[in-house]
């Protein structure tokens, strides 16, 4: 997000952040009582285009909140210094699924394909950001904004072509939100994720749509990058510390248009901490991951360059069917974008189909869009456009055709951003 967009941004949030979503922003309810202040914001959400924000996005997000707050008076000028991702962490599990608050930003991020009984296949999102305001603050008000929390739920039903979302902002509060620093325990009003013996459980509704899954993961977790970081940059700092678990058994319930649904299938989940924000020179995020019917994943993204001089970023992780990961470079990634969608609402185009080569691994892969109407739009609020949606994959591995299927998000194709 541009510094002039994020001022734009910060300006369009009004007095009072206690509303309700349906699509595009809605009027404001009042406070329920003097002790219930402003900063709260529930989401009932809508069919896409819609609001939320991106995860990849969410690096820009800090700006946006602090200056908001600012205005308002609800922060002071200069506040905690956060630590950046530096090479030689050295992850520790289970504890590194739980808050890091010495970080700006962080997000947990599921993903994932389920289907009911019947075969009917669903695409479900739901993420947690925790924003970082001011964490070392002294004062001892239960109102203080030492973190923001933000949450979306999405959920695609492949048949219908048919995409709806829903999103929340909060502070603590009186338990409004939070995330603990020792277990994996992030919430945000009724929507949670947790660990309790090893499963991770998640719940989320709105609009007549909710989820109770219980995730169990397949395989142990895979760190990103190289020396315990992710690099999105070339800067000091400019680089996350990024750990997937990349196949988990998925079983629960999902209720959808007034039916109560038992699925099954399997997810994906995405944590980050960094306190860094995307280079000005970089225009926007592509990025890909992949479960293959021969068992092994793939993660890939790109950080577009904007302009001459700039240099984008590409980096990728392959778990093999053993759960051994390898990290790949750039040089050994190609990716190409091929037909594209544009958005009605946004005019942004999207490349709604990828193809993935990895020749040293003998690779070809092509991942389409199940359908492109999965685009969310959040001008009313954030201001920022994205796609993020479920797509399948055909092609081959060492020499063997496979199938597969996962989710693809591309930020920064629609002006402004």
């Amino acid at each position: 997000m541009k510094p002039a967009v994020a001022k734009a941004a910060s300006a369009s949030f009004p007095a009072s952040l206690r509303c309700s979503r349906t699509g595009v922003y809605a009027p404001l309810l009042k406070p329920e009582s003097p002790l219930d202040p402003p900063l709260k914001k529930g989401g009932t959400g809508g069919l896409s285009p819609g609001g939320t924000v991106s995860r990849r996005r969410a690096w820009h997000l800090n700006a946006v909140l602090v200056a908001s707050l600012s205005i308002l008076g609800g922060v002071p000028a200069v506040a905690f210094q956060f630590q950046d991702a530096r090479p030689g962490y050295a992850f520790s599990f289970p504890r590194d699924h739980a808050s890091h608050d010495a970080f700006r930003t962080e997000w947990w991020y599921y993903s994932g394909l389920i289907a009911g009984p019947d075969g009917q296949r669903f695409g479900y999102q739901l993420t947690f950001f925790r924003s970082g305001v001011d964490p070392g603050s002294k004062n001892p008000s239960r109102w203080t904004v030492r973190h923001l929390y933000l949450a979306h739920f999405a959920v695609a039903d492949l048949a219908a072509r048919r995409h709806v979302f829903f999103e929340k902002m909060n502070r603590a509060g009186i338990g409004w939100a939070g995330s603990r620093p020792d277990r994996l325990h992030v919430w945000n009003e009724d929507w949670s994720a947790e660990i309790s013996e090893g499963i991770h459980r998640l719940r989320a509704r709105g609009g007549g749509y909710e989820i109770q899954l219980d995730l169990e993961p397949f395989r142990p977790p895979v760190i990103h990058g190289r020396d315990g970081v992710s690099r999105k940059g070339n800067g000091p700092g400019e680089a996350s510390h990024y750990v997937s678990l990349t196949r988990m058994k998925t079983t629960g319930i999902l209720t959808a248009g007034g039916r109560v649904i038992p699925v099954k299938g399997e997810s994906w989940m995405d944590h980050e901490f960094t306190s860094a924000d995307l280079s000005p020179n970089l225009a926007g995020w592509d990025w890909l991951g992949l479960r293959l019917s021969d068992g092994s994943d793939l993660m890939i993204y790109r950080l577009r360059a904007r302009g001459e001089g700039s240099r984008e970023i590409v980096s990728g992780t392959l778990v093999r069917p053993d759960g051994a990961a390898r990290s790949l470079e750039a040089a050994e990634i190609r990716l190409a974008p091929g037909g594209t969608w544009k958005s009605p609402g946004s005019g942004a185009a999207y490349p709604v189909h990828w193809r993935v080569e990895i020749p040293g691994e003998r690779i070809v892969l092509d991942a389409r869009a199940v359908f492109p109407e999965q685009e969310l739009v959040t001008a009313e609020s954030t201001r920022v456009t994205y796609w993020e949606g479920v797509v399948d994959v055909s092609g081959e591995s060492r020499g063997k055709v496979v199938t597969g299927e996962g989710y693809l998000e591309m930020t920064g194709r629609a002006r402004p951003e």
